[in-house]
């Protein structure tokens, strides 16, 4: 039980963290940075979708969509762009650079926990796979959106933000380091963001923990460790998942793991799937993080996106999500593949 428990811990210290930093104005400073760097809408857009994959690997898939979705909104508007390009960008990057790190997105940690890999050792094997498959995703959005982004006139930005040095930014340095170095992470990175939350800006507010435990989205977690457990259970009481992946190749661990995550969601798929032997774990990742990208009923991340998205005006098309998320997930998906053998 300690391996289901375990990763929604370190996902509720992970936002909890995320929480203290987007107080301390961290997310909006960095956007407001992207949005005065030099050249046009195309080095804007690079910029951002750089800090969203860094934000994704670090603090978590779904606190990169949460707090980094309205700063890329606010970075196209700035500067008068193409919005379409940031609002989809911003999650097909989150969903294709969870693989950096255990921590970076809640299949990983739910696949690896019980088999008793490092964090520096899961590193050592996603890292290239990380790289090519953010890489590939920012070029396919790019070249999707080139014409639009190319036709901005060129506008200097004013907007200013300010930052607030405090634990937020150390309590996300602590958590990389303790998903790096650590075996089992989840009750420091929990600790971390608890005492964040203590000492930073929204405390010295007198902000109530109804705040921090919205933040911590604890009713979320709680329906999705329910889900988790329960298809844990019925994959171990089952041969199915087990016979689908033991002698599966990379190709075919891919594509399965991509087909369960558009039918049941992600999270589940990770859960039934990791009962059991996999001959290809960080295959199966490929599958599970990137595959989402072709359905926004793939990940929880999407549906928050849309949510977010449409809290700005803004109502992304579905069809058009499928349609270049797919080529996105296919691309990224088979040209990441072939790296995992070069760690």
């Amino acid at each position: 039980m300690s391996g289901t428990w375990s990763p929604f811990v370190l996902v509720a210290g992970l936002l909890l963290i995320g929480h203290v930093a987007a107080s301390e104005g961290l997310f909006q400073v960095v956007g407001a940075w992207c949005a005065r760097a030099p050249g046009g809408a195309v080095a804007l857009f690079l910029s951002t979708m750089v800090v969203v994959a860094l934000v994704t690997a670090v603090l978590n898939l779904d606190t990169s969509v949460v707090f980094m979705t309205p700063v890329a909104i606010q970075a196209a508007r700035s500067k008068g762009t193409d919005e379409t390009a940031f609002v989809f960008g911003t999650i097909f990057v989150s969903n294709s650079a969870s693989l950096l790190l255990l921590g970076s997105n809640l299949t990983n940690l739910l696949v690896f926990s019980n088999r008793g890999i490092g964090g520096a050792t899961f590193v050592t094997h996603m890292v290239l796979p990380w790289l090519v498959s953010t890489a590939v995703t920012i070029s396919v959005v790019l070249a999707w959106r080139w014409r639009a982004l190319r036709g901005t006139r060129h506008v200097r930005s004013k907007v200013r933000a300010e930052f607030l040095w405090g634990p937020g930014l150390l309590g996300a340095a602590f958590a990389v380091v303790a998903m790096v170095a650590l075996s089992r992470p989840a009750l420091w990175v929990l600790g971390a963001g608890v005492l964040c939350e203590l000492c930073g800006p929204l405390a010295r507010r007198r902000t109530t923990w109804l705040d921090s435990l919205r933040a911590m989205s604890p009713v979320t977690l709680l329906v999705l460790f329910v889900v988790a457990v329960g298809f844990g259970s019925l994959a171990r009481a089952t041969s199915v998942s087990a016979n689908l992946l033991v002698h599966a190749n990379v190709p075919s661990t891919v594509a399965i793991a991509t087909a369960a995550s558009l039918l049941i969601n992600n999270l589940p798929s990770a859960s039934l799937f990791a009962a059991h032997a996999i001959a290809h774990p960080f295959a199966l990742l490929l599958g599970l993080d990137v595959g989402p990208n072709c359905a926004v009923t793939g990940a929880l991340s999407s549906l928050l996106w849309l949510r977010i998205a449409k809290r700005h005006d803004i109502t992304p098309s579905i069809v058009k999500f499928s349609a270049v998320g797919t080529v996105v997930a296919v691309l990224a998906t088979t040209i990441a593949a072939t790296t995992l053998s070069l760690h």
